[in-house]
């Protein structure tokens, strides 16, 4: 027997491979050479408009498994709204700016250009091997001076329109890092990246002026329906409307200039129940007594030097001491109560001071207790007897009656509310205010690689902002990082400028941006990237808002609070129409995996471990039993991180896509595992095997199939359709796979009798597939229709015909005075008498009657049968 003849044998026997390397490859090359996802730079009214957009990522240098299935989503998305008929725009760009890329600069002798400019260009292969429908002619980086010198512009404009202004405000400093921190980057003290100590100090530095803003950002949040309902709480919290009252309270001595203390308070009603006044560590007074003190200055420094999160306030002890000074009750004659410092209260949030209810407010009521302040009880609990209650270890917070309150005395705490704020009114102590938790946002940076503040620092005239004309102002490539700071500080030239106004020598601001701010309208500048201008109208206009946005929860205050109020202001200076970003926002879950622990502590990788029987896990190397921990986040701490880039190697981008959709609902978190994605690579061979092994009994393309013929099978496939179609459309895309798996099913249960319903099938299979697995659609398209040159990405979405999709009978619960006792599947159209009888003659309904006249039947089309007996 010769060689041909076993090859040829061998080759028969086998049965036939996708081979994802070759086809993956070769169908992104075919997409882009058919500009398959370009969109017009205006949409042009002919189809609705779409514009899909991921969270753009830091370019790290490496993506991972949480990019892709972020990117997974979008692309379904912008593949599905493309196949239903919209112009679709799906960019990609680079949050290229940060403190990473300067401290690599520190670390690794390079410049913080090239080895962000190096990370953009690995990333981008990664994510292009993917398949992603990305219009890729729109990408750009943040640190690109086309990017960021239209970003000045766009701040010289706020300055124009009063939305920018530069104040002195106090700070978390890190002297080794030699910058600004925002509160939750102090950790127990520290730095979050350099560990050092933390500094409070004051600062002149740049702030947008958000708060303006307050009242829309939180007003709007009800239109935004398409948003999840923890986020928009989550900002509302954040921007935290609260109405209540400013009390000033006389200061017994007058000190560092000051004859009062002034404090917001939400709870006018419970002023009665004061026990004392406690001020921030950066408040006047507390630097006035710090000043004549040195236990008091002692006290200061250390509680500048805490972490000031909110949660970093709650976990800690609370801790105080005494000023000294004592301030006089607006309401008891003759009262008068100590000023504490305390370690619980921040200069940025309401006045800087709070005064102390012990009895409704357990912060307070922890701090009574620990310095033995008195804790008089104000509010009264339904059903209490004023004559026994007290506080204990709880404080009392909830609604009631007022008692040893004066003339608040039973009333109401809502009705005790206002009577304290007229009262207050009527003497001149205090008056009824909504205050706003939100402040204006800091934006002004003590860093090199971020987007230089457009403005010079002249003696005689102030700050002057750059002409225009001599934007974009560049950051300069011949920086020293051997120094410890910000390189622009010390530049032998950079900052050295003349002032545009009158010509003396001045400097330039050395301060940089918040990289919030070059988050915070990328979304805009994709609508004209390429642009003179930060935006244009026309463009704008015709692709705001994002239609859907998608990325993590981590980022559902500050990134989007500060992208709806670039939108605001922008909006409001007339550059755009929309005042919102995102029409509709996903929060997707994260990418799990499995961690593994050696019993002398060491992390080790998931390729370093073996599964046993029982279902634990032993290192390879040694054999020794590893403690496996379930679920955990991917962390390069922890080794459990799967590298994208070596999953397509070995099974294919699409399978990839397909088990990070398949997993869980797309808003969940989810495991990575390796049986899950070796699955995942059986089913799409699977698909693959059905398409190549029919094609043999197939009709031509376009032979219709008769009409009766293998009606199962269509209405099989009609009924995928639009139940994949409905998924698609809720974001249920685990949803669309489980259809997609029982389609497959029923295709191989239905064999081969009827080649154009089978044809019908599997045409249908491949356009199902496409959002999700976009290189194998292409591939058994090919196969089932190579009369065709046209692709899969340019198709239109398949359309369920209803009349096939239908049951041919219902079926029906039947209930007994209510009670379940029987299912009934009747044919379409069955008249109501004989579901009747047919009902009523089910055993279990015969058993139930017991032989009890039937009083009253009760009929809902398509549902139920109720016997009333």
């Amino acid at each position: 027997m010769t060689d041909t003849v076993l090859q040829d044998q061998a080759s028969r026997a086998e049965p036939a491979r996708y081979d994802f390397g070759q086809a993956e490859p070769r169908w992104q090359a075919a997409w882009n050479a058919g500009a398959c996802f370009r969109a017009p730079d205006v949409p042009d009214g002919s189809k609705p408009k779409y514009y899909v957009l991921e969270m753009f990522p830091y370019p790290s240098g490496k993506i991972h498994m949480g990019h892709v299935r972020n990117y997974t989503l979008g692309d379904v998305v912008a593949r599905y709204k493309r196949a239903r008929g919209h112009q679709v725009m799906h960019p990609m760009g680079w949050d290229a700016f940060g403190l990473p890329a300067e401290n690599a600069a520190r670390e690794r002798g390079v410049h913080p250009a090239a080895w962000t400019y190096a990370n953009i260009e690995a990333m981008r292969g990664e994510l292009q091997r993917m398949g992603l429908s990305i219009e890729w002619e729109r990408e750009f980086a943040t640190c690109d001076p086309s990017y960021y010198g239209q970003q000045q512009k766009l701040f010289l404009q706020f300055m124009k329109a009063g939305l920018a202004e530069r104040k002195v405000s106090w700070v978390n400093w890190d002297p080794v890092d030699n910058t600004v921190l925002a509160n939750e980057q102090v950790i127990d003290g520290r730095g979050w990246r350099s560990g050092a100590l933390v500094e409070k100090k004051q600062l002149s530095q740049w702030f947008l002026s958000i708060t303006k803003f307050a009242p829309q950002l939180l007003e709007a949040l009800s239109g935004l329906d398409r948003w999840p309902e923890r986020v928009r709480l989550m900002q509302a919290n954040w921007i935290g409307r609260s109405e209540g009252a400013r009390v000033r309270f006389p200061l017994v001595t007058p000190a560092a200039g000051l004859d009062e203390v002034e404090v917001f308070t939400t709870r006018p009603d419970t002023l009665f129940g004061m026990s004392f006044i406690a001020v921030a560590a950066e408040h006047p007074l507390a630097a006035a007594a710090a000043a004549a003190n040195p236990e008091v200055a002692k006290f200061v420094t250390e509680v500048r030097s805490l972490g000031t999160s909110e949660a970093a306030i709650e976990q800690a002890e609370k801790r105080g001491i005494d000023t000294g000074l004592r301030v006089a009750h607006p309401f008891i004659e003759g009262a008068t109560f100590p000023v504490w410092i305390a370690n619980f209260v921040l200069m940025e949030y309401g006045t800087g001071a709070i005064f102390g209810c012990p009895s409704g407010d357990q912060r307070d009521l922890d701090f009574a207790r620990k310095y033995d302040l008195p804790v008089p009880p104000v509010v009264l609990p339904p059903g209490e007897d004023p004559a026994s209650f007290a506080i204990g270890k709880t404080a009392y917070t909830d609604d009631g009656t007022l008692f040893n309150s004066g003339f608040l005395d039973g009333k109401t705490t809502a009705e005790g509310k206002r009577a304290a704020i007229d009262a207050l009114e009527a003497k001149g102590a205090g008056n009824g205010v909504v205050n706003w938790r939100l402040r204006d946002w800091g934006v002004s940076r003590q860093r090199y690689w971020g987007c230089p503040i457009p403005v010079i620092h002249c003696e005689s005239c102030g700050p002057v902002p750059v002409p225009e004309d001599q934007l974009p102002l560049v950051l300069p490539e011949d920086v020293d990082f051997s120094r410890p700071g910000n390189p622009l500080d010390h530049h032998p030239t950079w900052k050295h400028t003349a002032c545009p106004q009158c010509g003396a020598q001045a400097r330039r601001e050395t301060d940089t941006f918040d990289t919030f701010v070059d988050s915070s309208w990328y979304f805009a500048r994709f609508t004209a990237p390429k642009a003179e201008t930060p935006l244009v109208p026309a463009a704008a206009n015709g692709w705001l808002p994002v239609d859907q946005y998608i990325g993590g929860i981590e980022h559902a205050i500050l990134h989007l609070l500060y992208s709806r109020f670039f939108t605001r202001a922008l909006s409001s200076m007339g550059e755009i129409a929309t005042p919102e970003p995102f029409a509709g926002l996903f929060t997707q879950g994260m990418v799990q995996h499995a961690s593994f622990r050696a019993p002398d502590g060491r992390w080790l990788a998931p390729d370093e471990v073996e599964a046993t029987p029982e279902g634990g896990a032993v290192e390879k190397a040694t054999g020794t039993a590893v403690t496996v921990s379930r679920n955990d986040k991917m962390s390069k701490s922890k080794r459990n991180t799967i590298d994208p880039g070596a999953i397509i190697d070995r099974y294919g981008a699409d399978t990839a896509r397909w088990f990070i959709l398949a997993d869980n609902p797309p808003d969940r978190d989810m495991e990575w595992t390796e049986s899950g994605v070796s699955g995942a690579a059986r089913f799409s061979q699977r698909l693959f095997r059905l398409v190549h092994g029919s094609l043999a009994t197939l009709p031509a393309p376009g032979t219709a199939p008769e009409a009766g013929v293998s009606r199962d099978l269509r209405r099989v496939t009609h009924r995928t359709i639009a139940a994949v179609t409905e998924a698609l459309e809720t974001f249920a895309f685990n949803v669309a796979v489980a259809r997609i798996h029982e389609f497959a099913n029923a295709l191989e249960a239905a064999g081969t009798q009827d080649g154009a319903a089978r044809r019908e099938a599997l045409e249908a299979m491949a356009r199902l597939i496409s959002p999700m697995m976009p290189h194998l659609a292409e591939e058994l398209w090919s196969l089932l229709r190579a009369d065709q040159k046209t692709l899969v990405a340019q198709l239109a979405w398949p359309e369920s015909d209803a009349s096939l999709a239908a049951a041919d009978s219902v079926t029906l619960a039947v209930q007994v005075l209510g009670k379940l006792r029987a299912t009934l599947a009747v044919p379409l159209g069955t008249g109501e008498a004989e579901i009747f009888a047919l009902a009523e003659a089910e055993e279990n309904v015969q058993r139930a009657i017991a032989g009890r006249p039937i009083r009253k039947r009760i009929h809902v089309p398509g549902r139920i049968v109720n016997f009333v007996v």
